[in-house]
């Protein structure tokens, strides 16, 4: 289900004339949102760290990959290069740029749209989590909007165009 939902990502990029930009790897999530992007004729941007191409096994059927010095490099041009940003259900390296990309935005570095993508309720938890941050007054009720989630890629990425 995650990859179906990760595969209809990339074909709703492709159809609506964007591109991506993410971290470059063919492996995960994200390198099936990459080919599905690339087989819907849409541009792929990827961005990865000199030290991660082999680890990573870097995605060299795309036209643009950037190799980078660092991760905080890395993290720093995918931000330039993007128009809104989208976490699909990961691990630690999701939620790291999930949240460095919040942070941002809540210190007015940038106002691009940050959405989750709840498949089969993956967020529900840190979704639950951000909404007692608000309560217990650790998060300010409007730095919990720079959050949108949504459980269709469709709805999602309908979400983050307004």
């Amino acid at each position: 289900m995650y990859s179906d939902a990760a595969a209809e990502v990339g074909r709703l990029i492709a159809a609506g004339g964007a591109g991506l930009v993410y971290g470059g790897s063919q492996l995960g999530l994200m390198g099936v949102v990459a080919d599905a992007v690339m087989a819907g004729g849409g541009k792929v941007t990827g961005v990865v760290p000199r030290l991660l191409v082999e680890k990573e096994a870097a995605h060299l059927g795309l036209e643009d990959l950037r190799i980078v010095e660092t991760m905080h490099e890395r993290k720093a041009l995918m931000a330039d290069l993007a128009d809104a940003f989208v976490a699909l259900p990961g691990g630690f390296g999701t939620f790291d740029e999930l949240f460095e990309i919040v942070t941002w935005a809540q210190l007015g570095l940038h106002a691009k749209p940050i959405g989750v993508l709840n498949v089969s309720g993956y967020y529900d938890g840190l979704l639950a989590m951000l909404d007692r941050c608000v309560t217990e007054g650790f998060i300010k009720e409007r730095y919990r909007g720079l959050v949108k989630a949504a459980d269709r890629p469709e709805e999602l990425l309908s979400v983050l165009r307004r």
